[in-house]
């Protein structure tokens, strides 16, 4: 017998031994002396989760009048288990809110810190859906099953983005400990095959021990149009942009109507809240209010910016004295040598993702005071975490308005961004801020986000509040830790042991070590002495004060030359070394001056990875990957069909189809969508407007083509058929290896009869579109044409629409 099922065995036969003595009235000694020998095996039981079913305590007899009636008991947490609120941040460098010094005014945090503590030595795994891993696990990403991003699967255990059920995550932990349990916003974690309409669910946060969810799926969303879902079924958004919608607004004011829910009816029971933002991942959407109040501030650039930041930081201590500040990496341009076009269109990036910043904080310090206001304040422990990662540099060098365009390689030039430089922020815009920016903002670190080597990519604020039992909060932390922390800290100060098994699975012992005792004890050692880095072959090994580490690429050159990142010799990448207990930012390489303690660090680092799933480095991702799409040529969507996410609709990038509508129209006539897939930034739409049948081909929210019918739409049942043809072979493959949609000739068909034709320059990429769907009978989220506006529903009945790849 298995020794956590034995423990379990021993406990239960203990109780029902326990039940008949006291029945029988046992004899008060006798009672002791059982208890006593009791309670250490009740420890143990707490290991194994769910807790066993307790015995019935009341008495079973033939009559009622014998019989004693006994309820089960609930699921108790333990006395005086605090509220907890785990507050994530997206895309924030450790240098760009205003509480670690940084240029964005973040108010609310500086109220929180004020009260509670800052940590200047917190560190994340470098991207999105890796850090939530180790975040809501206390493992290594890699254990999770996320050493990639969500987006980007790969066929190997530490890859393959199935949440690995050897790491249950902190909901359900608290959950079987009984709490209530909810998350709001960005979910990055379950396998892209599984985001749709019939899951399965297991993997979705309502499966991973969320009780209730509401937010989006994926890595990132419009704040004006976002894709929402309530636990598994998709929602719209109240309102819509039109009428002042937006997405951190709508998160803030649903949390605080689940809180008082859950207070209307227990009170008394504790809660667990995560709140992780789309906020400030991109695209940068903001009210131009929020903008307005950045307005010049980042005339000077981002050499300057740095300089001031740095300079906050060491008057507000959240940098050590003597803490150096690192030279701008070669790659990255010098602001002073930028065209007057380049500095005014950059400082309009920034002002755009200062104001998004400030938003947030206001937005995120509105939810904390709602909590406050309900009396929650005193017995809630917050543990508010500034960020995923460093700043993002996947805006390209320039930064873009159309984000998704560049990871196919493509990006509006200079003049083109200029001509909307005042409506960045704004809905038609998927915009993000130039690299250089994200260089500034993850101040006084080398590097930003995708960089796992260096502390730009994984440097973080953090901020711990517990009202009663946080003291010296001037004093700020300077323990080395690591989001796989936030677990163990959360189980200490709640009283929940860790347990061994959860649904029947032997656990992965945490990977972090618990913060608790910082709370109290500026000085205390925690025991995180040893912790590896590895994203996308980016990779490094912390140990007792050093690290080395180890960059194969700058993060816009993986839209650039992927084949450098996955197919480079991991043997010639070159190691840097860094004494960081004396040299906090990593400002001198020691690597050449100590061979021998290099070579140390990289055998520990190879341990490490072995141990934890790393390897096989940077596998390549996506090909193989399981999806209810694969083997498929014909597609069948029937009437009302609406939000089928991309990633298990057949992918019509440059390939031969055709797609068929049947349609009824009315003596009167019809408009509106008959289907569309993607949205604003990418998809392809057919509609009726003005009595003409038309297709438009939007690729990338760059290029927008249209077949318009030459034939009318007659009323009653109608056929509709559009026919695509790629270029010939090697013109598709020159295209797709330059990551091109590649184009072809598409022709309408009206009841058999040809009604249009067009040649598309570009035709694929609506899988991109942020987070879009494909909709049968409308166009939910952002529009795909600029002709109307979503969801523009069909006045007259789709029966069914049918995909046949060719």
């Amino acid at each position: 017998m298995p020794r956590a099922t034995e423990k379990s065995f021993l406990v239960l036969f203990f109780k029902k031994e326990l039940l008949s003595w006291r029945l029988n009235r046992i004899s008060p000694p006798a009672l002791a002396i059982t208890v006593s020998l009791l309670a250490p095996l009740q420890a143990l039981a707490q290991a194994v989760l769910p807790k066993p079913e307790a015995p019935f305590h009341g008495r079973i007899a033939p009559t009622r009048e014998h019989a004693v009636p006994a309820w089960p008991e609930a699921v108790k947490p333990p006395a005086g288990a605090p509220n907890i609120v785990l507050i994530l941040l997206d895309d924030v460098g450790y240098g760009a809110a205003g509480t670690f010094g940084g240029p964005a005014a973040t108010p609310e945090l500086d109220k929180l810190a004020k009260d509670g503590i800052r940590y200047d030595d917190f560190n994340t795994t470098a991207i999105c859906s890796p850090t939530r891993a180790a975040l809501l696990t206390g493992r290594n990403h890699h254990q999770v099953g996320f050493g990639n991003l969500q987006d980007v699967p790969a066929g190997f255990p530490g890859y393959n983005t199935v949440w690995h059920k050897a790491t249950a995550s902190i909901a359900e932990i608290l959950r079987l400990h009984g709490y209530s349990t909810a998350a709001f916003g960005k979910w990055h974690n379950t396998p892209i095959w599984e985001i749709s309409p019939v899951g399965p669910f297991d993997h979705w946060p309502t499966g991973l021990g969320f009780e209730y969810f509401y937010g989006f799926m994926g890595g990132e969303s419009s704040e004006w149009e976002p894709r929402l879902y309530r636990d598994t079924v998709p929602v719209e958004p109240p309102g819509g942009y039109l009428h002042g919608y937006h997405l951190t607004v709508d998160l803030v004011n649903d949390a605080l109507h689940w809180v008082r829910e859950h207070d209307a009816v227990s009170p008394d029971k504790p809660f667990f809240l995560y709140f992780a933002t789309g906020a400030t991942h991109a695209p940068h959407h903001v009210p131009k209010e929020w903008i307005d109040k950045y307005r010049g501030k980042f005339d000077q650039g981002w050499d300057k910016l740095r300089e001031e930041t740095f300079a906050r930081q060491k008057k507000l201590g959240v940098i050590p004295a003597d803490a150096e500040l690192t030279k701008r990496p070669k790659e990255l341009p010098a602001w002073d040598r930028l065209s007057p076009d380049q500095k005014r269109l950059y400082a309009r990036q920034m002002e755009v993702y200062a104001g998004f910043l400030a938003q947030t904080d206001h937005e995120v310090g509105r939810l904390l005071q709602g909590l406050r206001y309900d009396g929650k304040a005193n017995n809630t422990l917050v543990i508010y975490v500034v960020g995923d990662n460093g700043g993002s540099a996947e805006g390209g060098l320039d930064g873009s308005d159309a984000a998704t365009a560049l990871t196919d390689g493509q990006s509006n030039d200079l003049a083109t961004q200029m001509r909307h430089i005042d409506d960045l922020g704004g809905p038609y815009f998927d915009n993000n801020y130039a690299a250089g920016w994200s260089w500034a903002t993850s101040t006084p670190f080398q590097w930003m986000k995708q960089i796992a080597s260096h502390f730009g990519g994984t440097r973080d604020g953090l901020v711990i509040s517990w009202p009663g039992h946080v003291t010296h909060p001037t004093e700020v932390r300077h323990q080395f830790s690591h989001a796989n922390d936030i677990v163990p800290t959360i189980l200490d100060a709640a009283h929940i042991p860790f347990p061994d098994i959860v649904d029947g699975v032997h656990q992965t012992p945490l990977a972090g070590k618990s913060l608790l005792a910082t709370f109290t004890d500026p000085t205390a050692k925690t025991g995180h002495d040893e912790q590896y880095f590895e994203i996308f072959g980016n990779r490094a090994i912390y140990k007792d004060g050093w690290i080395a580490c180890a960059r194969r690429y700058a993060p816009w050159e993986i839209y650039q030359n992927p084949v450098k990142i996955f197919m480079t010799n991991f043997d010639k990448d070159r190691w840097e070394l860094y004494h960081v207990a004396t040299d906090y930012s990593e400002a001198h390489d020691l690597a050449a001056q100590m061979p021998e303690k290099l070579t140390t660090l990289k055998a520990e680092f190879d341990k490490e990875a072995a141990r934890n799933d790393v390897f096989p480095l940077v596998p390549f991702p996506i090909f193989g990957a399981p999806s209810p799409r694969t083997g498929r040529t014909h597609f069948v969507y029937a009437e009302g069909v609406d939000r089928v996410p991309p990633d298990v609709v057949p992918d019509l990038s440059g390939r031969a189809h055709r797609l068929t509508a049947e349609i009824d129209v009315p003596v009167t006539g019809a408009k509106g969508v008959i289907v569309a897939e993607g949205g604003r930034f990418g998809g392809f739409s057919l509609f009726v407007e003005d009595g003409k049948l038309i297709y438009e081909n939007n690729t990338l929210g760059k290029t927008h083509e249209q077949i318009v019918a030459t034939i009318p739409l007659p009323p009653g049942q109608d056929e509709i058929q559009f026919e695509f043809s790629p270029e010939n072979r090697l013109a598709g493959l020159l295209a797709m290896m330059n990551r091109r949609p590649p184009g072809g000739d598409a022709r309408l068909l009206l009841n058999g009869k040809l009604a249009g034709t067009a040649h598309f320059d570009q035709f694929g990429g609506f899988t991109d579109a942020i987070n879009e769907t494909l909709d049968v009978g409308q166009d939910t989220g952002s529009p795909v044409s600029n002709d109307y506006l979503a969801p523009n529903p069909f006045t007259g009945r789709v029966r069914k629409i049918t995909i046949d790849l060719q």
